[in-house]
């Protein structure tokens, strides 16, 4: 066996399957489910809810290559619990009625023993209310509106990347100290950029800001210009903008077109890779967050960077960013849990990944993070960045600025959760 071989190998086994050892499965008993003899053919599997059409088609795609990615590797190291790791996936269309229908037909159609994805905190919400009925595990990758793991969440339910309040938190009070205390808001029109939009208010306020006007912006817009003729005449010290998606790339271009990229000072709250890539460095205007970036100096992020690349070749995005991050490492936690638990029974996991501690060094970023056990929220580092002056390649986009520790930029949203009690949860298990 070549050194190289061996690495790959030993790399899957140890970091993907610790705790997959020994002992007989249990099952029931249960209610709202259908249930299945256990048997070590039967695969393990995982519904995959990420959009392919409408706003967020990029981002669900870079999403589904994350999770997709780690079932891969599970199923190379030899699964979970002995069983090969399935997924079936359906395009929730960045809608919140087909994210419904989906999340109905995965769990009482296609029996799947989990639901992993979307975009659109709209459509996520919508995953969770049906996942909870039945008490199907739901990890919600990618949205990232406050309120999913603040009055819209549930037992079953787990909320993986950073929300609105965050990614404000590390940003507003530095931009206020360099930049000024005039703010001008802009916001996408449904739950997400409406909830981003109010938590970034609500920080920029408790920090000094003066916000002089605020203008909701119709998913969809591809004519910026009366926006931003409102902007040149306010005149601001700084634009905070909760846009997202497809809105997001057109937006880009037609503030740099107007040469309002330079001042006012432009806030972005968080910059999706997909909304970006291919655009270049020079569109990366304004101070941002995000949570991952593939070329941040920590041990295991070339390695991913390269097994990515290995993977998907001929994709369009060819580096990874925090999308398809969050979906890879999200899906790697739930299906260790599996194997540590011995077990796909929803209960067991549950209470598994509350106050689970996840290593910065194994989530290769720069502080550990924790599944908080009162909101399902993981709370993780959130680096601020600017486009980068000086980029080593066509993909070096962004200069990292800084990183904030986890509780340092807490959301006050999660302190609205009520989750469901266990007893109120249905026992939920496909065998």
């Amino acid at each position: 066996m070549s050194k190289s071989t061996f690495t790959r190998r030993s790399f899957l086994q140890t970091s993907l399957l610790a705790g997959t050892a020994g002992g007989a499965t249990l099952f029931g008993p249960w209610k709202h489910t259908r249930v299945h003899a256990a048997a070590s053919d039967k695969p393990i599997r995982i519904g995959l809810t990420h959009d392919a059409s409408g706003q967020f088609a990029n981002s669900g795609q870079a999403e589904r290559r994350g999770t997709e990615m780690a079932i891969a590797e599970f199923n190379e190291a030899g699964g979970v619990l002995g069983r090969r790791i399935d997924a079936v996936w359906m395009d929730t269309e960045t809608n919140p009625q087909t994210g419904t229908r989906v999340a109905e037909r995965m769990i009482t159609r296609e029996n799947v023993h989990f639901l992993v994805g979307a975009i659109q905190s709209g459509a996520a919400n919508a995953i969770s209310q049906v996942a909870q009925k039945y008490g199907c595990i739901y990890f919600n990758t990618n949205s990232s509106s406050p309120t999913e793991a603040g009055k819209n969440c549930h037992r079953v339910k787990f909320v993986w990347d950073g929300n609105g309040e965050n990614f404000s938190k590390a940003a507003a009070r530095n931009a206020i100290q360099t930049f000024g205390k005039k703010w001008f808001l802009i916001y996408n029109d449904y739950v997400w950029g409406q909830n981003t939009n109010e938590a970034t208010k609500k920080v920029a306020l408790n920090y000094g800001a003066e916000v002089v006007d605020e203008v909701p912006i119709p998913v969809g817009t591809r004519d910026w210009s009366s926006v931003l003729l409102r902007i040149q005449q306010a005149n601001p010290d700084v634009v905070a903008a909760a846009v997202g998606g497809d809105d997001f790339k057109v937006m880009r271009q037609q503030v740099r077109d107007m040469k309002l990229d330079g001042k006012p000072a432009w806030i972005n709250n968080q910059q999706d890779w997909p909304d970006i890539y291919g655009l270049g460095a020079d569109a990366a205007f304004g101070v941002f967050g995000t949570t991952w970036y593939h070329y941040l100096d920590l041990p295991g992020v070339s390695d991913f960077v390269k097994r990515y690349q290995e993977r998907y070749p001929t994709t369009r995005i060819n580096v990874p960013g925090n999308v398809t991050y969050n979906g890879y490492v999200a899906m790697r936690e739930l299906l260790r849990v599996v194997a540590e638990v011995g077990s796909t029974d929803n209960i067991k996991i549950i209470k598994a990944l509350e106050g689970r501690v996840m290593k910065a060094a194994d989530r290769m970023q720069h502080h550990d993070a924790v599944i908080d056990a009162d909101s399902h929220h993981v709370q993780q580092t959130i680096y601020l960045a600017q486009g980068n002056p000086k980029p080593k390649d066509d993909t070096d986009y962004f200069q990292i600025l800084s990183s904030s520790d986890p509780d340092s930029i807490r959301a006050d949203a999660g302190k609205e959760c009520k989750l469901e009690t266990y007893a109120d949860t249905p026992n939920y298990d496909q065998g």
